[in-house]
């Protein structure tokens, strides 16, 4: 069988065990991938396709050696055992507590199953508890603070659960979506290094689970934490590292593996959309907009990661495709965060900054811990001047993800606005550590080194140095870094830069007062150096201009021929009179 196939037949297998457990988000996750893998050509045809209706018989048991891992080429992979199903043993029971759980009745679905032995009963019995002290914690939150509000309300089913779960891995009763469960309450109850293990088991024993593994990897916090796991060499390692690359900030390690699995999924959106954050993380703005309009073609109605790709609209003030694309999920599926912050970020692109703080709020009463919504809410509130409402959002985004550089960078500018210049450059700091190829933070963190409250010319033009190296697009670093040097008198490293400065605006045909500014300063300079040839090449570009810096080249012009007049003939050839 070759390993595209195997892969196949894995993925159909595990999406109806998931979907079987109430898993549907790790069941959706499977079967996008499975349509995501190329197509045998040779077994493409009308009469035996992935959707003929033959190819999907339900069988009650699976043996152990009926699946193997997928081995790409040339690399050995670990086989994994397909778990024995046990829903003979507590059929009509588990079948009506799952209507229940799909309901959302989850306690009446616990107690239905409250003398089930089964493995996946007793899998399904604590999951409908956890999720029924989900459910309440919610209701209390919005209860005792509002949707918005921070409470101390808490899951009151975890220490019940944890006691349990526990008793079952050490009697070895438990089975891998057990230990996923185990992971997720250790996780909530601030146990990490516990729930790191219990993951690794759970997915080293079954390791289609995709929740699991993005559970796994939301605890891990650095390199070396990813590194020391023990983890088998399954096909879906591959898909977790590229994921747990990219949360580390290692966007071209992310993008080689993704680039890596696109060999066997060409076809996922997934990869596609994956692929787009890193790039985004990388500001490569014009790929990202490129793959996100190839995603819209394939899957029109898909309002996943669009935010994202609202963003990048946003970046490039796109305002018709903004608008369009507003307008589209909105039709889609309004009531979803992500179409939320995309109508916010089209308000904010408009001015209108009241109406988009409303749907950004709109985006966290559906889901409080959505961190885009409280990264933008706080940009518009930097807008509105109302710097303690910007304040409290970037700390509630970063409550939720200590990573995330546009929080603390938006924590850099409200202090900064306040004028509490260590405040903020602490925070500049922060945002600079986590995302070090953004030009944006560099520059940021050099005008606050800039300020008359902490004057530290030589760190400015430490951090101006890092911003160009980071391909400033803003075009600020550059001549900023000439002004410094002027200003501590080196001439010569301020006339480099402004030399650097004026091409880079010559190649972008751009023209304004930073230009005249430039021609000026480099007449300046070299006439003073008595450089003459090229000091009379910037005076005559600014006799092009009509403001008071064509007088100024005129008696620069004048002066230089004075001078010439004196040497000797030799030295002034090239000087006419």
């Amino acid at each position: 069988m070759s390993s595209t196939e195997s892969c196949r037949n894995e993925l159909r297998t595990a999406i109806r065990q998931l979907s079987d457990r109430c898993l549907y988000s790790a069941s959706k996750w499977a079967a996008e991938q499975l349509v995501g893998i190329e197509l045998d050509p040779a077994k493409f045809t009308p009469a035996n396709t992935r959707f003929h209706r033959g190819s999907s018989s339900i069988r009650r048991r699976f043996r152990t050696d009926d699946i193997t891992s997928t081995p790409a080429a040339s690399v050995s992979y670990v086989s994994t055992p397909v778990m024995e199903e046990d829903e003979i043993v507590d059929g009509d029971f588990y079948l009506l507590a799952k209507s229940y759980f799909d309901c959302r009745e989850y306690k009446r679905a616990a107690h239905v199953l409250r003398d089930q032995s089964g493995k996946k009963s007793v899998f399904l019995r604590c999951y409908a508890l956890y999720l029924a002290g989900e459910k309440r914690k919610e209701e209390e939150m919005i209860e005792l603070e509002g949707p918005l509000g921070k409470t101390s309300a808490v899951n009151r089913e975890l220490v019940s659960l944890e006691r349990e779960l526990s008793t079952f891995r050490k009697n070895g009763t438990i089975d891998p979506f057990g230990l996923y469960l185990y992971g997720i309450v250790l996780k909530e109850k601030g146990s990490e290094n516990l729930a790191r293990s219990v993951l690794v088991e759970s997915v080293n024993n079954y390791p289609w689970n995709w929740d699991a593994w993005s559970k796994l990897q939301s605890l891990c916090t650095s390199i070396d934490i990813l590194n020391n796991l023990n983890l088998n060499n399954h096909w879906m390692k591959d898909f977790f590292l590229a994921g747990a690359y990219q949360e580390l900030r290692m966007h071209n390690e992310s993008l080689a593996k993704y680039e890596y699995l696109q060999g066997t999924f060409s076809f996922s959106n997934y990869i596609q959309a994956q692929i787009a954050k890193a790039q985004y993380s990388l500001r490569e703005f014009e790929v990202v907009e490129a793959i996100f309009e190839e995603l819209l073609r394939n899957d029109p109605y898909r309002v996943e990661d669009m935010d994202m790709y609202s963003n990048v609209l946003y970046a490039k003030e796109c305002f018709s495709a903004l608008s369009y694309l507003a307008h589209r999920v909105f039709m889609t599926d309004k009531y979803r965060p992500e179409s939320c912050c995309i109508i916010g970020n089209y308000y904010s692109l408009k001015g209108q900054h009241e109406k988009s703080v409303l749907y950004f709020k709109r985006a966290l009463k559906l889901d409080k811990n959505y961190l885009s919504a409280w990264t933008l809410m706080g940009h518009e509130f930097v807008e509105m001047k109302n710097t303690p409402a910007a304040v409290d959002a970037y700390r509630r985004a970063i409550d939720i993800n200590s990573c995330d550089y546009r929080a603390w960078y938006g924590l850099g500018q409200a202090y900064e606005m306040m004028g509490m210049r260590f405040y903020a450059l602490h925070y500049f700091k922060k945002s600079v550590f986590l995302q070090p190829n953004d030009s944006r933070l560099w520059i940021a963190m050099a005008q606050c080194y800039e300020t008359d409250q902490l004057h530290m010319l030589e760190e400015a033009i430490k951090c101006y140095k890092r911003a160009v190296n980071c391909n400033d697009r803003e075009a600020i670093a550059l001549r900023q870094l000439a002004k410094l040097h002027h200003e501590l008198g080196r001439s010569e490293e301020a006339a480099f830069y402004y030399k650097k400065d004026l091409e880079r605006m010559e190649d972008e045909e751009r023209e304004g007062p930073n230009m005249v500014e430039a021609l000026l300063f480099l007449a300046t300079h070299y006439r003073n150096v008595k450089r003459f040839e090229e000091a009379e090449v910037y005076c005559t570009r600014l006799l092009d201009y009509t403001g008071p810096e064509k007088e100024t080249a005129k008696s620069l012009l004048r002066g230089m021929r004075i001078t010439q007049s004196s040497f000797p003939s030799t030295d002034v050839e090239h000087f006419p009179p």
